[in-house]
Order: structure tokens, then sequence, then C-alpha cells
């Protein structure tokens, strides 16, 4: 299950363009398992029907202040106090304003004022609202009493305007719900993930690498995250969006994935080395295109630096965890590498089957830990193997 699953949600919407993304928002968190209970001021009304967004929560729209809820509960008390989380999204200046104000003349603003649930604020304006003193004031002061908020992107506006100011993405804003509601047992740790492969180049248009399509390793960053860990992503080249919320650092090379890693984790708690990282490189770089000829051509290859082997003569009191994907003697080479590398856990794959192999969303795998424990994770989406992996490296590493 997600982390959102059996979650009470409460979205509010008010009035802005960007409130038919609110469509998507419920259609995202239900979809994950949150029961959704909309509130929709009045201005939000003008530009999103109320039964759109019931048909689609499957729960009443609440609009009206006074409205009981049961025929016995107090609206605005009985959505403050099931809430986990509450969602504004889109946020207008006017209710911004309204919450730092503790202003409650609405049903929105009274649930803001009655929760004690975390509330988490996407704002959605004109670049000039936006950026004037008072909503960047008022949004300083939220933050320091706690509240969260997803930050607007820039673009053209529905008014023509091009700046900052429109909505976040949806998969931004239901991200921040997740790392909200998920459970903290990493909080105060500092985490370095590697992901993706490894590119050597042989000339200006030819290259060596493999298939590593960077999935499970942004899986491992985004689950740090949500788990509470300042998590920094280093990764090679892949067609992935950098996970939201965290810094990422892009590299080419097996060299530069080195000095990267090297740069970011020498006060890391642990470093998770999930990249494929290529084992050879062209001993010499053709400067231009070498041309196809019948005679065939002969490629000398030097060795890369081996990123996990240098870390683990360094490793210090660094959590050290490697990934090997392999395709026979699962067991026998991953403890191997293990053992060789200095490695508090590795975590083995088999890439053979079609199933869990390259850029495939799932995977199922095994953890060794250095004291010789096994723990099998079954076949589950790559998201769900992260957590479990996580999970395990908390109960047995991290707590020693």
């Amino acid at each position: 299950m997600g982390v959102l699953s059996g979650k009470e949600i409460v979205l509010g919407v008010t009035g802005g363009i960007a409130a038919y993304k609110a469509c998507e928002i419920v259609r995202e968190l239900r979809t994950e398992g949150a029961n959704v209970h909309v509130i929709l001021t009045a201005s939000g009304a003008q530009f999103i029907t109320p039964l759109t967004l019931q048909t689609l929560s499957k729960n009443p729209v609440v609009m009206d202040l006074w409205n009981l809820i049961s025929e016995s509960e107090i609206g605005h008390i009985s959505l403050a106090q099931r809430a986990h989380l509450l969602l504004i999204a889109p946020a207008t200046g006017n209710i911004i304003g309204k919450i730092r104000s503790g202003i409650a003349d609405d049903m929105l603003s009274t649930v803001v004022m009655a929760t004690t649930a975390p509330v988490v604020i996407a704002p959605s304006m004109n670049t000039q609202m936006y950026e004037s003193a008072a909503v960047r004031e008022n949004i300083d002061v939220l933050r320091s009493r706690g509240f969260r908020f997803v930050e607007p992107d820039e673009g053209e506006l529905a008014c023509g305007t091009v700046g900052p100011g429109r909505l976040a993405p949806v998969g931004k804003i239901v991200e921040m719900a997740r790392i909200v509601l998920a459970e903290k047992i990493l909080q105060g740790k500092k985490v370095v993930v590697s992901a993706g492969p490894t590119v050597e180049s042989i000339d200006p248009v030819r290259f060596l690498s493999n298939r590593a399509s960077g999935k499970m390793g942004f899986s491992l960053a985004r689950v740090a995250l949500r788990f509470g860990a300042d998590v920094t992503l280093v990764t090679g080249p892949t067609a992935l969006e950098n996970p939201h919320f965290m810094k990422t650092v892009r590299v080419r090379t097996a060299e530069e994935m080195h000095k990267a890693v090297e740069r970011e984790s020498p006060d890391a708690d642990a470093v998770v080395m999930c990249a494929a990282v290529a084992d050879f490189r062209a001993a010499k770089v053709a400067p231009a295109k070498i041309k196809k000829n019948e005679g065939g051509w002969k490629l000398d290859l030097s060795p890369t630096v081996d990123i996990l082997e240098e870390l683990g003569r360094n490793k210090g009191r660094r959590v050290l965890v490697g990934f090997a994907a392999e395709t026979g003697d699962i067991a026998q080479n991953a403890v191997a590498k293990m053992r060789k590398k200095n490695l508090d856990a590795i975590v083995a794959n088999d890439v053979s089957r079609t199933d869990i192999g390259f850029e495939s969303d799932d995977n199922e795998v095994r953890i060794f830990f250095s004291d010789g424990e096994v723990r099998e994770l079954p076949l589950a989406t790559k998201e769900g193997i992260a957590v479990g992996v996580w999970l395990a490296l908390h109960g047995k590493l991290f707590a020693r």
C-alpha cells in the first residue's frame, strides 16, 4: 500500500483559472487510496462546478459554512478533525492573506483555523500578485508557522503574463502530500543515492554504456526523501525527470560520477550506489567520427574507476550499500562483491528476467547483509521495493 492509502485528505479549491486542475489532483489522490473531501469556495465555483468534484471524489462537495455533515456533525469541525492533511490547490492570494491574518469567514478558512493536521498550500495567481510584498510576506509568515508551500511554476499565465504564478504540476503537489504523510524513519539522516548508467565516449557519436534506466535509483531517492532524509541524487543520463524537492546532480561518465559522489558524501549517513557504472572506457577517445571499414575495428579498453570500492576503502561511519545486477549465481556473486568492497549490505536482482530486468517498472530483490542475514523482497513496483529496502536498512543498520 502507498503512503496515501486510507488517508483522509481535505482539498480546498479557491477561485482561479487553475481550479480545473483540482480534478486531476482528486483523481491522483483517489488512485492512491486516499479518501478526498473537497471544500469549494464561492469564487472557486465560478471556475468549476461542485458536481464535477463530487463525481470525482465520491464525496459531497462542501461550500456552505452552516451545513451540517451527517445531519449532526458541525461541518468545519468534522472536516478539521478527520483530516490527515489539508491541501489547498489552487490557493489564491486572498486565501493566503486570510489564513495569515486569522480570518475565518467561510468554510475553507474556518477549517484551516480549526484543524491540527498539516496544511499544504499550492499558490496560483498573476505574477505581479505573487511577487507583491504582501503575498511574499504572508507566505513567509505562514512558513514560519509550519505551513508547507509548493511553489508555482514559471511560464505563460492565462492573463498573458510570463513569469512565476502558474500552479505547480499535479505530480509535484501530490508528491508533497506523500512527503508530509510518510513516516519519518530517516529524519535527520543525510543520504546520497546514485542512479542510472554512465556513458563513456568512443568518438563524438559513439559511446559505451548499458541498459540501466535509473528507475530503481530514482525510486530509492524519492522514498528516502518521504521518510525524512536529506537526499542528494547523483544520476547518469536517463530519460527520467529530476525528482521533486531534492538536489539532483547530473553526470555522464564514471569519473564524473565518482567526483560527484565523493563531493556529496563526506558527511552522509548513508551512500546507496544503485548506478550501473560502466566497467570500461575507451583507452583513447577519437577526436572525429571513426569511419566504417571492411577490415573490422579493434577497440582498446581501460577500466573505469571502481567508485564503490573507493568508497569502501574510506567508509568511516557511513552506511555503504551496493547493488548487484546479476544474470546467474546471484547469491555467490553478490556476497563476493559485498565482501570485496567492504559494504554493509548489497541488493541483488536477476536482470535476465524480463519481468524485473532493465527498463521494467517492477523488481524482486534479495538483500545480503555483511553479518550473513538475507532478506527477500518479493515482486513489487520499484517504488514498493524501495520502501522495503529502506525499511530493512533502517531496522538493521541505522539503529546500530
